[in-house]
């Protein structure tokens, strides 16, 4: 176990190391600059400006110092959103939005994704079988913007007024459409593979000898059947996870939420050089975390599945 710990973490440092390297050289090769949409700028203050903040060294000198600065968990200040604000203090700041969001959304997604993906493989063939399937393909085939956008005009404004349009204001009905928008393509998902999991695990012969000892089908879905059909479900929470806490961009641009993810579609804009990198890394950060807690996870669902170095 603690060599499977410590492989992992030699393969996140070097996760990490890569993303850096491969956003900053991208970062910095794109036309533009932080400080070339500003009106009236002179090119003896632009050169001072890119001077203050080390935008004139080479770039792989400002790669160099950037990394070293990184290591003392100094991410630079903010050169136009919040101008020489600490990007740590801003990503603490605005974080905590986005993941009240992503947590709800991704609550929500797995409960009703895996109790659909219950209730459709035990009535396989059946109407509500058929119906769960064409939800959860038009729930991935859409996407994030569309349900949006969808969502808005029929409880927001056009159809029905129920719920509000933009913002965080109106206490905890403002989560219904946003968390709603990021849920529902990942609980389709989930419902998908709930189902398929839990068909062939019901067609085992364990399943079929509780059905001929006239267990009740609650009991022999929800004790019997349910653990061993999440563990192929719990492959794919890793991903669905990370996606869905890192992954509100859309939905917080459309419903205007203050989250970091409509602030770092922003500071792209912006050209926002250390702000872009600080939420990059603190997004692989946390995807990175998120897939090693799901493999731990693996073996507390299946003690067979044990972890060893080798894995």
């Amino acid at each position: 176990m603690l060599l499977y710990v410590m492989k992992r973490i030699v393969m996140a440092v070097v996760t990490l190391l890569l993303i850096i390297c491969l956003t900053f050289i991208l970062m910095n090769t794109v036309p533009g600059g932080p400080f070339l949409s500003e009106k009236a700028v002179s090119p003896q203050m632009l050169a001072e400006m890119e001077a203050k903040y080390g935008l004139d060294k080479p770039l792989h000198v400002q790669l160099k110092n950037y990394i070293a600065s990184l290591a003392k968990g100094d991410m630079g200040v903010s050169l136009k959103m919040q101008k020489d604000r600490p990007v740590t203090v801003i990503i603490k700041e605005m974080f905590p939005v986005s993941a009240r969001i992503g947590a709800i959304s991704l609550l929500w997604a797995i409960a009703a994704g895996i109790l659909l993906g219950c209730a459709a493989a035990y009535r396989h063939g059946k109407w509500q079988d058929s119906l769960l399937q064409v939800v959860s393909t038009l729930g991935i085939a859409f996407p994030g913007f569309v349900v949006a956008t969808v969502l808005v005009v029929c409880f927001a404004g056009g159809v029905w007024h129920i719920f509000p349009a933009i913002g965080l204001t109106r206490g905890a009905v403002s989560y219904v459409l946003p968390c709603f928008t990021l849920g529902f393509a990942p609980m389709c998902s989930i419902a998908r593979y709930t189902r398929a999991s839990m068909l062939e695990v019901l067609g085992k012969d364990y399943i079929k000898t509780a059905r001929a000892y006239g267990s009740p089908a609650g009991k022999i879905v929800l004790k019997y059947a349910l653990r061993n059909a999440l563990i192929p479900v719990v492959t794919y929470l890793g991903p669905v996870t990370a996606g869905v806490l890192t992954g509100g961009f859309v939905v917080e641009t459309v419903f205007n939420i203050p989250g970091l993810g409509r602030y770092f579609i922003q500071s792209i804009n912006n050209r926002d050089y250390p702000l872009i990198m600080g939420t990059t890394i603190f997004f692989a950060a946390l995807v990175i975390v998120i897939s090693f807690l799901v493999d731990i996870l693996y073996n507390v669902i299946d003690p067979r599945m044990k972890i060893s170095g080798k894995n």
